[in-house]
């Protein structure tokens, strides 16, 4: 079966990455940008230095800071109304996965129409979107590279998972230097994330050579760098390597996709509003001793890329390893011991199972689960 890798087409990474790409993108001949991005960066001046940086380039930017933290269905149409209103001919996407994916919300259905929510699913568009930038701030996501897009529905309290080709950024930017003031809590959710993407794309059954070297590459750096970016955040060498681990991370799961862990975790942000990394973390190993039943092996492989002494190890004991290692790096960054402190309760999960079994990324994890399976794991992770 032949395999596709999707990847935006020009992707810049390292200190200085911003100034560099801001010459790409004056080559585009791009003429008036929609900047989608949140309050804070606009608080703190991130989003002001990127519109005159923009402006010294002959490029007008109109800035949209509506984007909530788990993007909705509202914040995508009030993006939408802004750009039409001032006929923008790009997109530009500031910070972290909400503001990507907000933006690729937008920018797909200002050339395709509709809502956002015609596009649930996989390769539901006819059209490319209108031509996106992202501009990271975080390392986690990797939403600035991929063809994912994750959406909160309001109305059913759900995360809609858009998996388009068309949504791929045409250029990438990851610069550390706009890391440096992000709180630890933030950077150790973010880093987490990646982790996930990681491990998920490993195990995941539409992994192959390129996922899996890209996916392990990911959890070596992440493994080596994340506690030192969480704990000393002007680490601007960690905060580097990490901006490479979660661009590898996302490289794997864009292209071999992902598995129970987002699946649920998608229910848990959009029933609670809560935390997209810090969910993953929590759901990471409970999901894995699952998948342990029939991705041992993969499992052992994850162990070692964790620092782990393998060799005279079985490939259950090397699983376990695995799933030891990621709760060690769970408290090492100090993520939240469990569930029910984030507020989940029992009683919904029966609900959220029926949800996590439709969301696309599940569709691709080892073992398929049943109804009762996913109930078990949430509660688990209570």
């Amino acid at each position: 079966m032949a395999a596709k890798f999707f990847i935006p087409s020009v992707n810049v990474l390292g200190q200085g990455a911003v100034d560099d790409a801001i010459g790409d993108i004056k080559t585009l001949g791009f003429k008036k940008a929609l900047i989608v991005t949140d309050k804070p960066l606009v608080q703190i001046g991130i989003a002001g230095d990127l519109v005159e940086k923009l402006g010294e380039n002959g490029i007008v930017a109109v800035v949209f800071d509506g984007v909530q933290p788990n993007p909705t269905t509202g914040n995508v149409e009030a993006g939408l109304k802004l750009l039409k209103d001032n006929q923008c001919d790009f997109v530009v996407s500031l910070g972290g996965g909400s503001p990507h994916d907000c933006a690729k919300g937008i920018a797909l259905v200002a050339t395709n129409g509709g809502s956002i929510k015609d596009y649930e699913g996989v390769d539901k568009s006819a059209k490319p979107q209108l031509p996106l930038v992202a501009i990271n701030t975080t390392a986690g996501t990797a939403s600035e590279m991929t063809r994912f897009c994750i959406i909160t529905d309001e109305a059913r309290h759900i995360k809609m998972a858009i998996v388009d080709k068309h949504t791929t950024p045409i250029l990438s930017v990851n610069d550390p230097e706009l890391m440096l003031k992000k709180p630890a809590a933030l950077t150790a959710a973010t880093g987490m994330d990646a982790l996930t993407h990681a491990v998920e794309a490993y195990v995941s059954i539409a992994a192959n050579p390129i996922t899996d070297a890209c996916a392990i590459k990911a959890i070596e750096l992440i493994q080596a760098n994340l506690a030192r970016a969480v704990h000393d955040g002007q680490d601007l060498e960690a905060r580097e390597q990490m901006a490479y681990a979660q661009f590898l991370a996302g490289m794997a799961f864009n292209n071999a996709s992902l598995g129970y862990v987002h699946a649920m975790a998608h229910q848990l942000g959009g029933f609670y509003d809560l935390p997209h990394g810090v969910c993953n973390a929590l759901l990471l190993p409970y999901v894995q001793e699952y998948n342990a039943q029939v991705a041992a092996k993969r499992l052992k492989d994850v162990a070692k890329a964790m620092g782990v002494e393998v060799a005279a190890l079985t490939d259950e004991q090397g699983a376990q390893a695995a799933i030891d290692a990621i709760k060690a790096l769970s408290k090492a960054v100090n993520i939240p011991e469990n569930l029910t402190v984030l507020g989940v309760k029992e009683a919904d999960i029966p609900v959220l199972a029926d949800n996590a079994l439709k969301d696309a990324c599940g569709f691709t994890n080892p073992k398929q689960a049943s109804h009762e399976e996913i109930c078990q794991i949430f509660k688990n992770a209570l």
